[in-house]
């Protein structure tokens, strides 16, 4: 079963929109929207179990330009 987790991303100043735009286009990412709040972009994303969920978010979410750090949230239910 495959394990789903929200990302929550801060990006530097003005390039929100454009790492939501981003961050839509890559295989896995279910959702991604620039947002008001703490972090500027919180997206969906979905593995097929936790290794590749955190490989993925440190080399395909952390690896777009204009991401500063990301918090992971899996969710439970």
């Amino acid at each position: 079963m495959p394990i789903s987790a929200y990302v929550f991303i801060e990006c530097t100043a003005g390039t929100a929109r454009d790492v939501a735009r981003e961050a839509t286009k890559i295989q896995g990412v279910k959702r991604a929207n620039a947002t008001t709040g703490p972090y500027d972009v919180i997206a969906l994303v979905e593995a097929p179990d936790i290794n590749i969920l955190g490989d993925f978010i440190v080399t395909k979410i952390q690896g777009l330009s204009g991401v500063l750090r990301t918090q992971t949230n899996v969710i439970v239910d």
